[in-house]
């Protein structure tokens, strides 16, 4: 199992950025995409970015779409989410993800961080 250890969340202001890490053990080994899924309270968990290791493509939710960037460090294993004008509506615990094949469901992980709480308030 891909082992993943996440950092960065915290409370921010509206507008405010945060910057979310995970640092991964052998995903380059099993995982084909990597990516960050949030869940707020009473709703679903969400697919918020991903990117596929192999080709370095970057996709996005359309909720975050030109506020959050992910990236990928490969000498240190570690995936980035970096995340600007952050609104109220991004409230949510954000988990750092990897998985074999499919990364656009959470049905479909196959490693999940711990979870990392991101609070912006207005």
């Amino acid at each position: 199992q891909v082992q993943l250890v996440e950092s960065g969340g915290g409370s921010v202001q509206a507008g405010g950025s945060l910057r979310l890490s995970c640092a991964a053990s052998g995903y380059t080994d099993t995982s084909s995409c990597m990516g960050w899924f949030r869940q707020a309270p009473g709703k679903e968990r969400e697919g918020v970015a991903r990117i596929y290791l192999r080709s370095g493509t970057r996709l996005y939710a359309d909720s975050v779409k030109g506020r959050f960037t992910i990236a990928r460090d490969n000498a240190n294993n570690t995936l980035w989410l970096q995340m600007n004008s952050l609104r109220p509506e991004d409230t949510a615990i954000c988990y750092c993800a990897a998985a074999l094949q499919i990364c656009t469901e959470a049905s479909r992980i196959t490693s999940w961080g711990q979870g990392t709480q991101v609070t912006v308030s207005s």
